[in-house]
């Protein structure tokens, strides 16, 4: 991960960037029956109207909602924007639909899960209905590369395997971030100076 994509002059295009290259490799696993679909969120935070993507898998003719794939925001985990997250999610978590968050971001509070989470940067939490409060957690840290999760489906179709490395390279790659990021910088986020001086050096090949 890139830490300095948190900054509010990057993230939005990340954000829209990286679920469609996620729906993409949804879709192309998918069994039969199923389509992953975006949707669109409206929040008003601080008389701001706020718009963000999530991802949709449904099923069958009648389309039912079997899972929901969010990735989170700045504005999802700070003040606010934070207790409306928790109120959606909460919602949603009522209902019998699993739900996939993915956390890219190490500013913000984290969302609250059964069990206190395990150290790291980022992670990627399951939510499936029929196992709640208990959750899985994907943990992993700047410098590790990004973890295949599990996406369930609808009983008794197994679950599908998308892996998450590929996805954020081709996400990085196609919005040409190295080039506009101010590596020079101190990041926007709390970093340790090693990692700092980790994403410069391996950004320096791809923007020579």
């Amino acid at each position: 991960m890139d830490p300095y994509l948190e900054s509010p002059e990057f993230w939005p295009d990340f954000h829209s960037t990286f679920i469609n290259c996620w729906r993409e490799a949804i879709a192309e696993v998918l069994p039969d029956g199923y389509e992953a679909r975006i949707d669109e969120r409206v929040s008003l935070v601080d008389l701001e109207e706020i718009r963000e993507t999530y991802i949709k898998i449904l099923h069958g003719p009648d389309r039912s909602l079997v899972s929901v794939l969010e990735l989170l925001s700045p504005t999802n985990k700070a003040d606010i924007g934070f207790g409306d997250y928790l109120s959606k999610r909460g919602a949603l978590l009522r209902q019998r639909v699993h739900l996939v968050e993915l956390d890219l971001l190490i500013g913000g509070t984290r969302v609250h899960t059964a069990r206190p989470l395990p150290g790291g940067h980022y992670y990627a939490i399951v939510a499936r209905w029929d196992r709640r409060p208990d959750a899985e957690v994907y943990a992993w840290t700047i410098r590790d590369r990004l973890p295949e999760i599990r996406v369930p489906l609808k009983v008794p179709d197994p679950d599908i395997r998308v892996d998450l490395a590929p996805v954020f390279a081709t996400a990085f790659e196609r919005g040409r971030y190295v080039r506009s990021l101010r590596y020079e910088r101190n990041p926007e986020v709390p970093v340790v100076p090693e990692d700092i001086a980790w994403c410069a050096e391996l950004a320096r090949p791809m923007v020579s």
